[in-house]
Protein backbone atom coordinates (compact mmCIF):
# COMPACT_ATOMS: atom_id res chain seq x y z
CA UNK A 1 0.00 0.00 0.00
CA UNK A 2 3.96 1.65 1.45
CA UNK A 3 0.06 2.06 2.83
CA UNK A 4 -1.78 1.07 0.81
CA UNK A 5 -5.46 0.32 1.04
CA UNK A 6 -6.40 -3.32 1.42
CA UNK A 7 -9.33 -2.57 -0.88
CA UNK A 8 -7.26 -0.20 -2.61
CA UNK A 9 -9.71 2.68 -2.82
CA UNK A 10 -7.67 5.99 -4.28
CA UNK A 11 -7.48 7.30 -7.72
CA UNK A 12 -5.17 7.28 -10.08
CA UNK A 13 -3.66 11.04 -10.11
CA UNK A 14 -4.86 14.04 -12.57
CA UNK A 15 -3.10 14.69 -15.57
CA UNK A 16 -4.43 17.99 -17.41
CA UNK A 17 -5.33 17.65 -21.11
CA UNK A 18 -2.81 19.92 -22.13
CA UNK A 19 0.01 17.43 -20.78
CA UNK A 20 -0.92 14.95 -23.60
CA UNK A 21 0.68 14.60 -27.10
CA UNK A 22 -1.27 14.71 -29.79
CA UNK A 23 -3.74 12.19 -30.34
CA UNK A 24 -6.20 10.26 -32.14
CA UNK A 25 -9.56 12.09 -30.17
CA UNK A 26 -10.31 8.32 -29.16
CA UNK A 27 -14.30 7.40 -26.93
CA UNK A 28 -12.17 7.72 -23.79
CA UNK A 29 -10.59 11.55 -24.36
CA UNK A 30 -13.62 12.47 -26.06
CA UNK A 31 -15.75 11.58 -22.94
CA UNK A 32 -13.40 13.79 -20.85
CA UNK A 33 -14.00 16.69 -23.38
CA UNK A 34 -17.92 16.01 -24.13
CA UNK A 35 -17.77 15.74 -19.57
CA UNK A 36 -15.79 18.84 -19.73
CA UNK A 37 -13.31 17.21 -17.35
CA UNK A 38 -10.25 19.55 -16.45
CA UNK A 39 -8.17 16.74 -16.00
CA UNK A 40 -8.49 12.97 -17.05
CA UNK A 41 -6.84 9.59 -15.71
CA UNK A 42 -4.07 7.88 -17.51
CA UNK A 43 -5.69 6.06 -20.95
CA UNK A 44 -6.78 2.70 -19.64
CA UNK A 45 -4.19 1.30 -22.25
CA UNK A 46 -1.12 3.10 -20.27
CA UNK A 47 0.62 2.20 -17.70
CA UNK A 48 1.06 5.21 -15.15
CA UNK A 49 3.77 5.77 -12.98
CA UNK A 50 4.20 5.05 -9.77
CA UNK A 51 1.85 7.64 -7.86
CA UNK A 52 1.55 8.43 -4.42
CA UNK A 53 1.94 5.68 -2.13
CA UNK A 54 -0.51 5.56 0.67
CA UNK A 55 0.91 3.08 2.75
CA UNK A 56 3.79 5.12 3.23
CA UNK A 57 3.09 8.09 3.25
CA UNK A 58 5.96 8.12 1.40
CA UNK A 59 6.49 11.15 -1.43
CA UNK A 60 4.95 11.19 -4.70
CA UNK A 61 7.02 10.50 -7.49
CA UNK A 62 4.81 13.01 -9.33
CA UNK A 63 3.09 15.75 -7.85
CA UNK A 64 -0.51 15.45 -8.79
CA UNK A 65 -2.76 18.54 -9.07
CA UNK A 66 -4.30 20.11 -6.06
CA UNK A 67 -8.58 18.95 -6.41
CA UNK A 68 -10.84 20.47 -8.69
CA UNK A 69 -12.92 23.03 -8.22
CA UNK A 70 -16.46 22.43 -7.09
CA UNK A 71 -17.91 22.94 -10.47
CA UNK A 72 -15.95 20.56 -12.26
CA UNK A 73 -16.72 17.11 -13.30
CA UNK A 74 -15.97 13.98 -10.71
CA UNK A 75 -12.79 12.44 -10.97
CA UNK A 76 -12.07 9.29 -12.58
CA UNK A 77 -11.72 6.01 -10.46
CA UNK A 78 -8.78 3.99 -11.27
CA UNK A 79 -9.72 1.08 -13.56
CA UNK A 80 -10.17 -2.31 -11.76
CA UNK A 81 -8.49 -3.86 -14.85
CA UNK A 82 -7.40 -2.75 -18.38
CA UNK A 83 -9.93 -1.88 -20.36
CA UNK A 84 -10.99 -3.81 -24.12
CA UNK A 85 -8.84 -1.93 -27.15
CA UNK A 86 -9.99 -1.64 -30.43
CA UNK A 87 -6.10 -2.58 -31.76
CA UNK A 88 -4.99 -5.47 -32.69
CA UNK A 89 -4.00 -8.45 -30.57
CA UNK A 90 -0.32 -7.07 -29.05
CA UNK A 91 2.04 -9.33 -26.71
CA UNK A 92 2.73 -8.47 -23.10
CA UNK A 93 6.26 -6.86 -23.80
CA UNK A 94 6.60 -6.54 -20.06
CA UNK A 95 6.49 -9.98 -19.30
CA UNK A 96 9.62 -12.11 -20.15
CA UNK A 97 9.16 -15.27 -20.21
CA UNK A 98 11.45 -17.20 -16.97
CA UNK A 99 12.41 -20.62 -15.38
CA UNK A 100 11.64 -21.57 -12.20
CA UNK A 101 15.24 -21.65 -11.70
CA UNK A 102 15.40 -18.20 -11.71
CA UNK A 103 13.39 -17.71 -8.94
CA UNK A 104 16.01 -16.43 -6.00
CA UNK A 105 15.39 -18.50 -3.41
CA UNK A 106 12.49 -20.88 -5.15
CA UNK A 107 13.25 -23.75 -3.23
CA UNK A 108 13.63 -22.52 0.04
CA UNK A 109 10.12 -21.43 0.33
CA UNK A 110 7.12 -23.27 1.82
CA UNK A 111 4.48 -23.09 -0.42
CA UNK A 112 2.16 -25.00 1.72
CA UNK A 113 2.39 -21.22 3.46
CA UNK A 114 0.68 -19.97 0.60
CA UNK A 115 -1.61 -22.58 -0.39
CA UNK A 116 -4.42 -21.01 1.67
CA UNK A 117 -3.97 -17.76 -0.28
CA UNK A 118 -3.83 -19.80 -3.24
CA UNK A 119 -7.24 -21.68 -3.20
CA UNK A 120 -8.83 -18.43 -1.81
CA UNK A 121 -7.69 -16.93 -5.01
CA UNK A 122 -9.40 -19.54 -6.90
CA UNK A 123 -12.69 -18.49 -5.22
CA UNK A 124 -12.05 -15.08 -6.39
CA UNK A 125 -11.05 -16.31 -10.13
CA UNK A 126 -14.20 -18.74 -10.21
CA UNK A 127 -15.80 -18.20 -13.54
CA UNK A 128 -12.78 -16.84 -15.53
CA UNK A 129 -11.84 -20.10 -18.04
CA UNK A 130 -8.24 -19.46 -18.03
CA UNK A 131 -7.95 -20.18 -14.36
CA UNK A 132 -10.32 -23.11 -14.44
CA UNK A 133 -7.75 -25.94 -15.10
CA UNK A 134 -5.00 -25.11 -12.99
CA UNK A 135 -7.57 -23.89 -9.91
CA UNK A 136 -9.36 -27.54 -10.45
CA UNK A 137 -5.96 -29.28 -10.35
CA UNK A 138 -4.79 -26.88 -6.83
CA UNK A 139 -7.58 -28.23 -5.43
CA UNK A 140 -7.04 -31.89 -5.45
CA UNK A 141 -3.44 -31.49 -3.42
CA UNK A 142 -3.46 -32.17 0.38
CA UNK A 143 -3.21 -28.50 2.49
CA UNK A 144 0.13 -30.26 3.52
CA UNK A 145 2.07 -32.11 0.66
CA UNK A 146 4.80 -28.91 0.51
CA UNK A 147 7.21 -30.54 -2.41
CA UNK A 148 3.91 -31.48 -4.50
CA UNK A 149 2.73 -28.35 -4.20
CA UNK A 150 6.09 -26.42 -5.39
CA UNK A 151 5.82 -29.26 -8.21
CA UNK A 152 2.21 -27.99 -9.07
CA UNK A 153 3.40 -24.76 -9.72
CA UNK A 154 6.43 -25.80 -11.66
CA UNK A 155 3.78 -28.25 -13.78
CA UNK A 156 0.82 -25.84 -14.10
CA UNK A 157 2.24 -22.40 -14.40
CA UNK A 158 4.71 -20.28 -16.72
CA UNK A 159 6.91 -17.53 -14.88
CA UNK A 160 7.74 -14.25 -16.62
CA UNK A 161 9.79 -11.68 -14.75
CA UNK A 162 7.94 -8.22 -14.62
CA UNK A 163 9.99 -5.63 -16.55
CA UNK A 164 9.54 -1.93 -15.89
CA UNK A 165 7.82 0.41 -18.98
CA UNK A 166 11.27 2.62 -18.93
CA UNK A 167 13.06 -0.82 -19.00
CA UNK A 168 14.60 -2.74 -16.05
CA UNK A 169 13.27 -4.81 -13.62
CA UNK A 170 13.16 -3.12 -10.54
CA UNK A 171 10.67 -1.16 -8.62
CA UNK A 172 9.61 -0.35 -5.14
CA UNK A 173 8.20 -2.49 -2.29
CA UNK A 174 6.44 -1.06 0.21
CA UNK A 175 3.84 -2.50 2.90
CA UNK A 176 0.51 -2.37 4.67
CA UNK A 177 -1.35 -3.93 7.50
CA UNK A 178 -5.02 -3.96 9.48
CA UNK A 179 -4.38 -1.39 12.60
CA UNK A 180 -6.72 -1.23 15.52
CA UNK A 181 -8.45 1.32 16.65
CA UNK A 182 -10.43 2.37 20.05
CA UNK A 183 -14.25 3.45 19.39
CA UNK A 184 -18.05 3.55 20.36
CA UNK A 185 -20.86 3.20 18.68
CA UNK A 186 -22.20 6.33 19.70
CA UNK A 187 -20.86 9.93 20.20
CA UNK A 188 -18.94 11.18 23.40
CA UNK A 189 -16.12 11.65 25.56
CA UNK A 190 -13.41 10.49 23.81
CA UNK A 191 -14.90 9.35 20.68
CA UNK A 192 -15.55 12.40 18.59
CA UNK A 193 -13.83 11.35 15.31
CA UNK A 194 -17.10 9.72 12.89
CA UNK A 195 -16.63 6.59 10.64
CA UNK A 196 -18.64 7.60 8.01
CA UNK A 197 -20.86 4.93 5.32
CA UNK A 198 -21.12 6.15 2.21
CA UNK A 199 -23.52 8.91 1.96
CA UNK A 200 -26.82 8.49 -0.69
CA UNK A 201 -26.00 11.21 -2.72
CA UNK A 202 -22.77 9.91 -3.83
CA UNK A 203 -23.54 9.08 -7.53
CA UNK A 204 -20.94 6.47 -9.66
CA UNK A 205 -21.15 7.06 -13.50
CA UNK A 206 -20.72 4.05 -15.27
CA UNK A 207 -19.68 4.82 -19.26
CA UNK A 208 -19.47 1.47 -20.07
CA UNK A 209 -22.75 1.06 -21.75
CA UNK A 210 -21.81 3.70 -24.02
CA UNK A 211 -18.18 3.04 -24.88
CA UNK A 212 -17.09 -0.79 -23.64
CA UNK A 213 -13.70 0.10 -23.62
CA UNK A 214 -14.53 2.29 -20.72
CA UNK A 215 -15.42 -0.52 -18.84
CA UNK A 216 -14.59 -0.78 -15.30
CA UNK A 217 -13.69 3.39 -15.37
CA UNK A 218 -15.93 4.99 -13.50
CA UNK A 219 -16.72 8.87 -12.60
CA UNK A 220 -17.65 9.51 -8.88
CA UNK A 221 -19.50 12.70 -7.95
CA UNK A 222 -22.79 14.52 -7.04
CA UNK A 223 -26.15 16.60 -8.18
CA UNK A 224 -25.59 20.27 -8.28
CA UNK A 225 -29.06 20.78 -10.12
CA UNK A 226 -28.53 18.96 -13.77
CA UNK A 227 -24.93 18.94 -13.66
CA UNK A 228 -22.80 16.32 -12.45
CA UNK A 229 -20.28 17.93 -10.13
CA UNK A 230 -17.01 16.59 -8.24
CA UNK A 231 -17.65 15.26 -4.53
CA UNK A 232 -16.92 16.87 -1.72
CA UNK A 233 -13.49 16.95 -0.84
CA UNK A 234 -12.07 15.63 2.60
CA UNK A 235 -11.97 19.53 3.53
CA UNK A 236 -15.73 19.94 3.02
CA UNK A 237 -16.64 16.22 4.57
CA UNK A 238 -14.54 17.07 7.82
CA UNK A 239 -16.75 20.85 7.83
CA UNK A 240 -19.98 19.38 7.72
CA UNK A 241 -20.71 20.41 4.15
CA UNK A 242 -22.15 17.14 2.41
CA UNK A 243 -25.05 14.57 3.61
CA UNK A 244 -22.26 12.23 5.37
CA UNK A 245 -23.51 13.54 8.14
CA UNK A 246 -25.93 11.04 10.16
CA UNK A 247 -24.07 7.83 8.20
CA UNK A 248 -22.18 7.52 11.06
CA UNK A 249 -20.92 3.62 11.67
CA UNK A 250 -18.76 4.11 14.55
CA UNK A 251 -16.68 7.18 16.49
CA UNK A 252 -12.97 6.60 17.19
CA UNK A 253 -10.82 8.44 19.43
CA UNK A 254 -7.77 9.52 17.39
CA UNK A 255 -7.97 11.26 14.17
CA UNK A 256 -4.43 10.66 12.46
CA UNK A 257 -5.52 6.92 13.52
CA UNK A 258 -8.47 7.26 11.82
CA UNK A 259 -7.06 9.16 8.92
CA UNK A 260 -4.33 5.96 8.38
CA UNK A 261 -7.47 3.88 8.52
CA UNK A 262 -8.63 5.42 5.42
CA UNK A 263 -5.00 4.59 3.91
CA UNK A 264 -5.43 0.99 5.15
CA UNK A 265 -8.81 0.90 3.68
CA UNK A 266 -9.73 -1.74 5.76
CA UNK A 267 -9.25 -2.31 9.85
CA UNK A 268 -10.82 -3.24 13.58
CA UNK A 269 -12.27 -0.91 16.30
CA UNK A 270 -12.47 -2.11 19.57
CA UNK A 271 -15.54 -0.97 21.93
CA UNK A 272 -15.42 -0.41 25.18
CA UNK A 273 -17.60 -3.41 25.90
CA UNK A 274 -14.84 -5.59 24.61
CA UNK A 275 -16.87 -6.11 21.09
CA UNK A 276 -14.50 -5.89 18.61
CA UNK A 277 -15.62 -4.58 15.15
CA UNK A 278 -14.43 -5.40 11.53
CA UNK A 279 -14.46 -2.39 8.85
CA UNK A 280 -13.69 -2.02 5.30
CA UNK A 281 -13.47 -0.11 2.41
CA UNK A 282 -17.18 0.96 0.96
CA UNK A 283 -16.98 3.67 -1.30
CA UNK A 284 -14.70 6.85 -1.57
CA UNK A 285 -15.58 10.59 -2.91
CA UNK A 286 -13.64 10.48 -6.34
CA UNK A 287 -10.65 12.94 -4.88
CA UNK A 288 -7.01 12.02 -5.78
CA UNK A 289 -5.05 10.69 -2.90
CA UNK A 290 -2.40 13.42 -1.97
CA UNK A 291 0.79 12.31 0.36
CA UNK A 292 0.58 13.82 3.51
CA UNK A 293 4.42 13.06 4.55
CA UNK A 294 5.52 15.13 0.58
CA UNK A 295 3.50 17.67 2.38
CA UNK A 296 5.55 17.65 5.49
CA UNK A 297 8.89 17.11 3.95
CA UNK A 298 8.27 20.26 1.41
CA UNK A 299 7.01 22.10 4.55
CA UNK A 300 10.11 21.74 6.39
CA UNK A 301 8.16 20.26 9.19
CA UNK A 302 10.06 16.32 8.67
CA UNK A 303 13.06 14.95 7.04
CA UNK A 304 12.20 12.38 3.98
CA UNK A 305 13.60 9.99 6.30
CA UNK A 306 11.14 10.57 8.96
CA UNK A 307 8.19 10.72 6.45
CA UNK A 308 6.95 7.39 7.65
CA UNK A 309 3.69 6.20 9.25
CA UNK A 310 5.19 6.53 12.64
CA UNK A 311 7.40 9.48 11.84
CA UNK A 312 3.78 11.29 10.47
CA UNK A 313 2.19 10.27 13.98
CA UNK A 314 5.05 11.26 15.96
CA UNK A 315 4.79 14.92 14.30
CA UNK A 316 1.23 15.30 14.86
CA UNK A 317 1.15 14.15 18.49
CA UNK A 318 3.01 17.19 18.57
CA UNK A 319 1.27 19.66 16.36
CA UNK A 320 -2.66 19.34 17.22
CA UNK A 321 -3.06 22.59 15.87
CA UNK A 322 -1.60 21.82 13.01
CA UNK A 323 -3.43 18.55 12.01
CA UNK A 324 -6.58 19.07 10.24
CA UNK A 325 -4.61 21.67 7.69
CA UNK A 326 -2.16 18.45 6.99
CA UNK A 327 -4.95 15.70 6.78
CA UNK A 328 -6.76 18.40 4.69
CA UNK A 329 -4.15 18.63 2.38
CA UNK A 330 -5.12 14.85 0.79
CA UNK A 331 -8.90 15.57 -1.05
CA UNK A 332 -9.41 11.87 -0.84
CA UNK A 333 -11.42 10.52 1.90
CA UNK A 334 -12.96 6.81 2.29
CA UNK A 335 -16.08 5.78 3.44
CA UNK A 336 -16.57 2.58 5.16
CA UNK A 337 -18.86 -0.79 5.84
CA UNK A 338 -19.01 -3.09 8.57
CA UNK A 339 -17.81 -6.51 8.08
CA UNK A 340 -18.42 -9.80 9.50
CA UNK A 341 -16.24 -10.72 12.13
CA UNK A 342 -15.64 -14.29 11.05
CA UNK A 343 -13.71 -13.29 8.13
CA UNK A 344 -9.77 -14.74 8.56
CA UNK A 345 -8.89 -11.32 7.09
CA UNK A 346 -9.55 -8.26 5.54
CA UNK A 347 -11.02 -7.91 2.35
CA UNK A 348 -9.00 -7.56 -0.65
CA UNK A 349 -9.60 -6.06 -4.04
CA UNK A 350 -10.52 -9.83 -5.68
CA UNK A 351 -13.10 -10.02 -2.68
CA UNK A 352 -11.49 -12.60 -0.64
CA UNK A 353 -10.04 -12.52 2.81
CA UNK A 354 -6.18 -11.49 2.69
CA UNK A 355 -3.49 -13.73 3.77
CA UNK A 356 -0.95 -12.26 6.31
CA UNK A 357 2.18 -12.15 4.45
CA UNK A 358 1.27 -13.68 1.74
CA UNK A 359 -1.04 -11.39 -0.11
CA UNK A 360 -0.12 -8.38 -1.76
CA UNK A 361 -1.22 -5.60 -3.86
CA UNK A 362 -0.45 -4.89 -7.36
CA UNK A 363 -1.22 -2.85 -10.61
CA UNK A 364 -4.03 -5.03 -12.47
CA UNK A 365 -2.57 -3.12 -15.05
CA UNK A 366 0.69 -5.22 -15.31
CA UNK A 367 -0.29 -8.13 -13.17
CA UNK A 368 -3.68 -9.88 -13.35
CA UNK A 369 -5.53 -9.89 -10.15
CA UNK A 370 -5.48 -13.18 -8.36
CA UNK A 371 -1.94 -14.50 -9.79
CA UNK A 372 0.51 -16.26 -7.86
CA UNK A 373 3.97 -14.79 -7.97
CA UNK A 374 7.65 -14.81 -6.89
CA UNK A 375 8.80 -11.50 -4.98
CA UNK A 376 12.18 -10.75 -4.30
CA UNK A 377 13.15 -7.98 -2.19
CA UNK A 378 14.76 -7.44 1.78
CA UNK A 379 12.68 -6.72 5.20
CA UNK A 380 11.74 -3.26 6.25
CA UNK A 381 15.25 -1.34 7.05
CA UNK A 382 17.30 -4.43 6.36
CA UNK A 383 19.51 -5.94 3.78
CA UNK A 384 17.91 -9.43 5.05
CA UNK A 385 16.58 -11.44 1.23
CA UNK A 386 12.72 -11.63 1.70
CA UNK A 387 11.59 -14.28 -0.99
CA UNK A 388 8.50 -15.74 -1.15
CA UNK A 389 5.63 -16.82 -2.99
CA UNK A 390 2.56 -14.47 -2.73
CA UNK A 391 -0.66 -13.79 -4.28
CA UNK A 392 -1.79 -10.92 -6.01
CA UNK A 393 -5.30 -10.03 -4.42
CA UNK A 394 -5.50 -6.48 -3.81
CA UNK A 395 -4.76 -3.00 -5.32
CA UNK A 396 -4.20 0.50 -4.59
CA UNK A 397 -4.55 3.96 -6.45
CA UNK A 398 -0.37 4.62 -5.14
CA UNK A 399 0.38 0.89 -6.63
CA UNK A 400 1.17 2.58 -10.16
CA UNK A 401 3.89 0.75 -12.04
CA UNK A 402 4.58 -2.55 -13.47
CA UNK A 403 7.63 -3.82 -10.97
CA UNK A 404 5.36 -2.30 -8.18
CA UNK A 405 3.69 -4.31 -4.91
CA UNK A 406 2.33 -3.65 -1.47
CA UNK A 407 3.36 -6.55 0.88
CA UNK A 408 0.14 -7.12 3.81
CA UNK A 409 2.04 -7.21 6.63
CA UNK A 410 -1.05 -8.35 8.75
CA UNK A 411 -3.20 -7.50 11.82
CA UNK A 412 -1.82 -5.22 14.90
CA UNK A 413 0.23 -3.05 16.00
CA UNK A 414 3.77 -5.32 15.22
CA UNK A 415 2.76 -5.70 11.58
CA UNK A 416 2.34 -2.04 11.32
CA UNK A 417 6.00 -1.30 12.73
CA UNK A 418 7.05 -3.57 9.50
CA UNK A 419 4.25 -2.50 7.23
CA UNK A 420 5.27 1.53 8.18
CA UNK A 421 9.31 0.88 8.04
CA UNK A 422 8.98 -1.06 4.34
CA UNK A 423 9.99 0.64 1.48
CA UNK A 424 12.65 -1.71 -0.35
CA UNK A 425 13.72 -2.45 -3.71
CA UNK A 426 12.81 -5.82 -5.39
CA UNK A 427 11.72 -7.54 -8.32
CA UNK A 428 8.21 -9.76 -9.36
CA UNK A 429 8.20 -13.03 -11.47
CA UNK A 430 4.30 -13.53 -12.21
CA UNK A 431 2.98 -17.17 -12.38
CA UNK A 432 0.01 -17.80 -15.07
CA UNK A 433 -1.34 -20.93 -16.25
CA UNK A 434 0.59 -22.59 -19.22
CA UNK A 435 -2.27 -22.01 -21.62
CA UNK A 436 -2.98 -17.72 -20.58
CA UNK A 437 -3.62 -15.41 -23.00
CA UNK A 438 -1.46 -13.35 -23.34
CA UNK A 439 -2.66 -10.56 -25.61
CA UNK A 440 -5.41 -8.35 -25.91
CA UNK A 441 -7.89 -9.29 -28.04
CA UNK A 442 -10.09 -6.11 -28.04
CA UNK A 443 -11.77 -6.61 -31.19
CA UNK A 444 -14.36 -9.50 -29.14
CA UNK A 445 -14.05 -7.77 -26.13
CA UNK A 446 -11.90 -10.11 -24.11
CA UNK A 447 -8.77 -9.28 -22.37
CA UNK A 448 -5.60 -11.35 -21.78
CA UNK A 449 -4.23 -9.79 -19.00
Amino acid sequence: MGFALALRPETIPYQPLSEYPAVKPTPFILTCLLLGLAGCATPPQQTAEPGPTPSAVLPETKPAPTASAPSAPPAVETPAEPAPSKTPPTAMPWLKPAAFADLPGWQDDDPSSAWPALLNSCKGLKGQTAWTKTCQAAGQIGPSDAERMRQFFETHFQPYQVQQAEGGNEGLITGYYEPLLRGSRGFGGNYIYPLYAAPDDLLVVDLSSLYPELKNLRLRGRLQGKRVVPYFSRAEIEAGGSPARGKELLWVDDPIDLFFLQIQGSGRVQLENGETVRVGYADQNGHPYKSIGKWLVDQGELTLDKASMQGIKDWARRNPAKLATLLNTNPSYVFFRELPNNLSGPLGALGVPLSAERSVAIDPRAIPLGAPLWLATTRPNSPEPLNRLMLAQDTGGAIRGNVRADFFWGFGEAAGQLAGAMKQKGRIWVFLPRDYPLVLTGANGKIGL
